[in-house]
């Protein structure tokens, strides 16, 4: 098999992810991608395009030689509802849609990673790509295992990456363990009753104790957690229905928690509700709190790690391969894969000049592409060995 040119691959994949990028869409709503991923998929030789996967997941597979192993490679298809700041000839053309997250660049890099190795080999065994719909709310890896993603198309270790804005473009990092936080998200609703702004005494309004409440959440991490332990608690929002004039009987806040163990998320939960009851008590309203757990978190396995380092020293600049010195409390819906097989999240440069992730401004570096399809190359043929 003749391999394939870097800078035509690189010329391709340029052009794949600059019109995902102007096609962007919501989680779930991946119809134009999904049709674009499996075309591409098909036009490349695989073995098996199955689409609809979880909605609108797309899942490929490559089988060469007798092996009886299987590993998957994972990216994500979803953008954010985001207006897109850019005067670039790609930019969004779905109003208040945009690749905020560079999810466009992870989709071209498995697109790339899958031509190299259907037109190479190089491997003995069987290669899942999986395109994943509506990562950013936490949905669609869930959404792909209840659709029989492990049943229909089963595999024995799973590596994913993402980009890193601020990481120069070249560089790679991953760590064993701990890598991205879980994500809880809360919602603490205070009932009283408002009146006139003149006679606060009169009723008993929320917004005062509304704005005790969120300054109280703040000592759950502070005060009620070991110091050991990496949580955050925010909140994010405080809606009321008051007016310039008139006190309100109803507050919202809103906000979200993260952590790295179940132990830890379940005490913030019952911290936050500890506090919300006793301020609600202490102004004489009532306090409602509604906890939800959206993402769990992400652990890579410590023995794919190292292979994941192994193969990216053939790819990238040894001196560029290096630990990330910390577990990020951002979250990754990559984890639920973890519960059913060992897997390897990663992380390759975005360049140190990049606006942040889900920033309106924010664009994927097209200089990385080559990079990440070389990665799943490589560990797809490490792993799968002749």
């Amino acid at each position: 098999m003749a391999e394939l040119d870097p800078e035509t691959l690189k010329r391709q994949m340029t052009n794949w992810r600059r019109d995902l990028h102007a096609h962007p869409e919501f989680g779930f709503e991946e119809k134009r991608t999904a049709a674009f991923v499996a075309a591409k998929l098909r036009e490349f030789g695989l073995d098996d395009v199955a689409e609809g996967v979880g909605g609108t997941g797309v899942v490929g597979t490559l089988k060469r030689g007798t092996g009886n192993r299987a590993i998957a490679l994972r990216a994500d298809m979803d953008a954010l509802r985001i207006s897109e700041q850019s005067s670039a000839p790609y930019r969004s053309r779905n109003t208040g849609v945009m690749h905020a997250c560079g999810h466009d660049g992870h989709t071209a890099m498995l697109l790339g990673a899958a031509k190299l190795l259907a037109g190479e080999g190089g491997f003995d065994g069987t290669v899942r790509f999986i395109f994943q719909p509506a990562e950013e709310w936490g949905r669609g890896a869930l959404a792909m295992i209840d659709d029989g993603l492990m049943q229909r198309f089963p595999f024995d270790e799973i590596f994913g990456l993402h980009n890193m804005p601020g990481l120069p473009v070249g560089h790679f990092e991953t760590r064993a363990g701990p890598v991205m936080s879980a994500e809880d998200n809360f919602e603490i609703v205070l009932r009283g009753f408002g009146g006139h702004a003149a006679r606060p005494h009169s009723g008993n309004e929320t917004l005062v104790a509304a704005c005790a409440l969120v300054t109280n959440l703040q000592t759950i991490v502070s005060r009620r957690l070991s110091p050991a332990d990496i949580a955050v608690v925010s909140v994010t929002e405080l809606i009321t229905d008051g007016t310039r004039n008139a006190l309100p009987g109803l507050a919202r806040i809103l906000g979200d928690t993260r952590s790295f163990r179940p132990e830890v998320s379940a005490e913030i939960e019952r911290q936050m509700r500890t506090i919300a009851e006793g301020t609600a008590a202490a102004y004489n309203i009532a306090a409602e709190v509604n906890y939800t757990r959206e993402f769990v978190p992400l652990h890579n396995d410590a023995e794919l790690v190292e292979a994941a380092f192994a193969a990216a020293k053939k790819i990238f600049d040894p001196g560029n391969v290096a630990v990330a010195r910390e577990p990020m409390t951002a979250s990754e819906d990559f984890a639920r894969f973890l519960d059913h097989v060992p897997g390897c999240f990663v992380f390759l440069g975005n360049g140190e000049a990049s606006a942040p992730l889900h920033n309106s401004s924010y664009d994927f570096n097209d200089d990385g592409l080559v990079f990440g399809a070389s990665f799943y190359a490589a560990i797809a043929r490490q792993r799968l060995g002749i």
